[in-house]
């Protein structure tokens, strides 16, 4: 697969308070690394990774990587409004990170108006279950992402553990939402760009979903 070749590009958020390990996610995701020591994030970062959603549907995923203090807030916001997914991160052993999500969760959403932001709940450090340092139960994640509407998903990027089942299920949620038409490529925003012309690449879109709905059909 020719990885510089891409039909759509997704701009993904990465959302929670500092050192719930937004950036190691990130390392592992796209190079497969864990660091011990990580720099803390000043502002934002970037990533980006390739990913083929569907045969001959390549997908190049720009990760925004948001510094989780205040005092970053007013630079981090600003990238919001251009932002198609959100990967909501908390701690699973600290108690306060998972408190905050609404709050992070709240802001996004009230700030990307008109457009829309999907997200995914992802309860991290799933390492430290074992160690006995779990601050917050599985039922009580799985309330929080229903009151939100996302999915949500339990991961370690010490262990390697669903990090890539995290960012996939998102980047196909989205993917998903382009097909169904709650994502819609519009111009001026950057959330979702596709390599060709707009109307042409939806055609595509609602081709591909009719041949597999036809394809389901089959005798």
């Amino acid at each position: 697969m020719d990885l510089t070749l891409w039909q759509y590009q997704f701009r993904i958020i990465m959302l929670g308070d500092s050192t719930v390990g937004k950036s190691s996610i990130l390392k592992r995701y796209t190079e497969d690394l864990f660091l011990e020591c990580i720099n803390q994030t000043i502002g934002v970062d970037f990533y980006v990774h390739f990913l083929e959603v569907e045969p001959g549907v390549r997908v190049k995923l720009q990760f925004w990587d948001t510094a989780g203090q205040e005092r970053f807030r007013s630079v981090t916001r600003s990238y919001y409004r251009n932002s198609v997914g959100g990967l909501l991160v908390f701690d699973l052993g600290n108690r306060k990170s998972f408190e905050n999500v609404q709050q992070w969760h709240a802001e996004v959403s009230e700030r990307v108006q008109p457009y829309t932001v999907l997200f995914v709940l992802v309860g991290h450090k799933s390492d430290r279950d074992k160690a006995g340092e779990r601050a917050v139960n599985r039922t009580e994640a799985e309330k929080l992402a229903s009151q939100l509407g996302a999915p949500y998903i339990e991961a370690s990027a010490k262990t390697g553990h669903n990090v890539k089942e995290a960012i996939d299920l998102l980047t196909r949620r989205v993917y998903q939402g382009l097909k169904s038409g709650e994502i819609q490529l519009r111009e001026g925003w950057d959330g979702v760009k596709s390599s060709g012309p707009t109307a042409q690449m939806s055609q595509k879109i609602q081709n591909n979903e009719t041949a597999q709905k036809n394809k389901s059909c089959a005798c």
